[in-house]
């Protein structure tokens, strides 16, 4: 049985290739996708997500990490689906409109991903009515909104309100976060839950399926 170290420290390395390789050996020794990703992606990202909290990795580290675990899944993610494999939940995520700034939107699809989510990433820039459509149409549980700029907060508050008049609010959690966001300001918007940074996510997104 494969135990899947090679994997877990490859992306802690953030060595790209060296991840792809160590998961297209497991899948030729006849590993689960799935196990897979809930036995070596998951654990290794949530290793790079203790490290960040604890100052023993910045930024920088997160992001080949995180590089390194998409690569992987473009691998065994048409192997999940062609097992019919269910994600964690399903995350529409993005950048407020009037904001370009996605580091840290990237770091948080990366770690979700990680944890067995299912990431719909709509970029940066993205208006209530983009947010809307892919809320209806790939039945998200989730949605994240990310700012960086203080003069984008109140897009968060916008998104939000537009998905009420859209009958679309209570399908949903929203969960929020960027440098100045706060949990007074998450409290005061209505949104669902709040990541003081992107190592967070995946226990606060997994709080709010239920998990």
């Amino acid at each position: 049985m494969n135990d899947f170290g090679k994997l877990r420290e490859a992306v802690l390395a953030g060595d790209s290739a060296g991840a792809v390789a160590a998961a297209r050996l497991a899948l030729d020794d006849g590993a689960d996708p799935l196990d897979l990703v809930l036995n070596g992606i998951s654990p290794a990202m949530s290793e790079v997500g203790r490290l960040f909290e604890a100052g023993d990795y910045f930024v920088p580290e997160l992001l080949i990490s995180a590089r390194a675990t998409k690569d992987v899944f473009t691998v065994i993610r048409p192997l999940l689906a062609k097992q019919g494999a269910q994600p964690t939940g399903r995350v529409v995520l993005g950048t407020v409109q009037g904001d370009l700034h996605d580091i840290g939107k990237n770091l948080v699809a990366a770690l979700l991903e990680g944890g067995g989510f299912e990431v719909i990433d709509l970029g940066v820039n993205v208006s209530p009515e983009k947010f809307i459509a892919a809320v209806e149409g790939r039945k998200a549980q989730i949605v994240g909104l990310s700012a960086l700029l203080t003069t984008t907060l109140p897009a968060m508050k916008s998104t939000i309100d537009a998905f009420r008049s859209a009958g679309v609010r209570d399908r949903v959690k929203v969960m929020i976060g960027g440098a100045p966001v706060t949990q007074s300001f998450a409290d005061a918007i209505g949104a669902d839950g709040y990541g003081e940074n992107a190592a967070s996510s995946v226990p606060l997104a997994r709080r709010l399926v239920g998990l």
